[in-house]
């Protein structure tokens, strides 16, 4: 299990946009997350429904979304860095867009409640003020940062005046609500759409307006939140494969007297031993290093050219912004980078799709890495009735369920057999024959993408550090004939089989006696597991 500290930091950096459909937009934001490395990205106008779920989580960070129900257009969604602990505050009204997250915030720190909202030019006032309330709910915390695109360009935001019955409700709502709007330029031509707000005086600071996502009409807003947030760091460790000695694995392998330590052996304890050895000259051979979730890696397609291409977009738009170049300047400028994005992205993805025979694992990868996040287990109900709310609590009523399965009616005794597996004359089938040649032919074929099995051998480790000698010894192990102690617990047979021409180098199998109570199946598995892993 992930072992998992607590840290924090004092400056959240993050931005907000109105992508007006982010169907086209999605590879950019995530170059410009990447580059700039946002802790929260806020998105209005998403135009998502379930058709997008495949293409909408980006790497490295929790995506909490809501999209526009029975309509086209709309929506809106909120990254936060995975290291983050918020959780969703949810709201049972689809009549109002909006998304509401509770970020938790250091020990002795209140918690800061985010929200993004998208409200229609044609909203009508009944699910304004259904807004209004659950916005006086949530104003009723510590620390509120609220964004969104709530389209009230007559607000003249100087003065807190409207034109407008409207405009007018929803300046008496904020300063109801004691909040403070922090952006003070035009963010779509002339007029005031995006908005930022606060409940705390010093929370945000930093608020700049400039730049679009693609071709949107609305500018995007960067800002920082001052506060402490609590960071949950992950202190998970795994093999660091690119500092790997193999021929220091090697090396330990071939030091053990093999044929000298496992005479004697029975299967359980030679495997035992042959797992002990291995599993050491492994930690002596591999380092170990903590996986880090402080920021999601950068996308496989995002190379130096793209991100050129972003600072160059970026140098054109401040003097297209001041008249000193045209808009079809710019626009084609966007357009030749989209282009130039959409290209990588099919190139990597063909790539993928053409190698995906020999490595399963980078192809999956990408493809999990663009599905949403699962949803946490909700609360389970025990056989007791008690409701289980802890992931501990939670693991035991699963288990306990899928335990009950296994019970006398589905079951059958020790040394006897289900139907499928007796023959005619109602004895076990005759055991399968192991050949030395396809032991060796499996361990030198290892699929080394593959992760540690449940005997903590890697895949990797036994398929490059030591194939020749881990095929001579697993052989041995699997041929030993004497139980452990010198006593015959498996009542093994193995021998070489005899063919019509002489020796065939055939290995067969152990043939126990199940009336023994030995643990046969478990130690065979895990030698098939070591043979056939991968």
């Amino acid at each position: 299990m992930p072992m998992l500290g607590v840290d924090s930091i004092g400056q959240l950096k993050c931005i907000y946009a109105n992508a007006c459909s982010m169907g086209n937009k999605q590879e950019e934001l995530e170059a410009i997350v990447q580059q700039d490395r946002y802790d929260l990205v806020t998105i209005t106008e998403t135009w998502w429904d379930y058709s997008h779920d495949w293409s909408a989580a980006m790497d490295g960070y929790k995506l909490f979304r809501r999209d526009r129900q029975g309509r086209r257009c709309g929506g809106v969604a909120l990254y936060v860095r995975e290291c983050f602990d918020c959780t969703e505050l949810h709201n049972s009204d689809d009549k109002v867009e909006c998304l509401w997250v509770r970020m938790r915030g250091k020990a002795n720190k209140a918690d800061i409640v985010l929200g993004v909202c998208y409200r229609p030019s044609n909203q009508v006032e009944e699910a304004d003020e259904s807004f209004y309330k659950w916005l006086a709910v949530v104003s009723e915390s510590c620390a509120l940062v609220l964004m969104g695109d709530l389209n009230f360009p007559d607000v003249f935001w100087k003065y807190n005046t409207a034109v407008s019955k409207q405009s007018r409700r929803f300046l008496e709502c904020v300063e109801d609500n004691f909040l403070t709007q922090l952006v003070g330029e035009p963010t779509r031509g002339g007029a005031l759409l995006d908005l930022l707000f606060t409940n705390r005086e010093g929370l945000v600071g930093g608020v700049m307006v400039g730049g679009h996502p693609g071709l949107s009409n609305h500018e995007m807003i960067e800002f920082s939140i001052l506060g402490e947030a609590r960071k949950v760091a992950s202190k998970t460790t795994t093999m660091d494969f690119w500092r790997a000695n193999f021929g220091l694995f090697r090396t330990l392998v071939e030091r053990v007297p093999w044929e000298t330590v496992l005479k004697g052996k029975g299967v359980q304890e030679g495997w035992t031993f042959f797992k002990k050895e291995i599993l050491m000259a492994q930690d002596q051979a591999i380092s170990m290093c903590c996986k880090s979730n402080r920021r999601g890696k950068r996308p496989a397609w995002l190379n130096r050219e793209l991100l050129l291409g972003l600072k160059k977009k970026r140098r054109v738009y401040h003097p297209w912004k001041k008249g000193w170049a045209t808009w079809e300047e710019y626009r084609d400028l966007v357009r030749s980078y989209r282009e130039k994005i959409r290209k990588a992205k099919a190139q990597l993805e063909l790539n993928l799709a053409t190698i995906v025979r020999d490595n399963k694992k980078c192809f999956y990868k990408y493809v999990n890495s663009k599905k949403n996040p699962k949803e946490n287990i909700y609360p389970l109900m025990d056989t007791e009735g008690n409701i289980a709310t802890r992931d501990e609590e939670k693991a035991k009523v699963l288990n306990a369920f899928f335990a009950s399965v296994f019970n006398r009616e589905t079951s059958y005794p020790q040394g006897t057999l289900p139907p499928e597996l007796e023959g005619e004359d109602g004895e076990q089938n005759i055991p399968p024959l192991i050949q030395e040649e396809i032991v060796s032919n499996l361990l030198r074929h290892l699929d080394t993408y593959k992760s540690t099995g449940p005997d903590g051998i890697h895949p990797r480790g036994t398929g490059r550090g030591a194939c020749q000698a881990t095929l001579h010894h697993l052989s041995a192990v699997l041929v030993n004939r004497r139980g452990p102690r010198g006593l015959e617990a498996c009542q093994c047979d193995s021998h070489l089989q005899e063919g019509s021409e002489g020796g065939s180098g055939e290995l067969q199998a152990c043939q126990p006696d199940l009336g023994t109570g030995e643990d046969y199946g478990a130690v065979h598995l895990e030698c098939a597991h070591m043979a056939c892993a991968g």
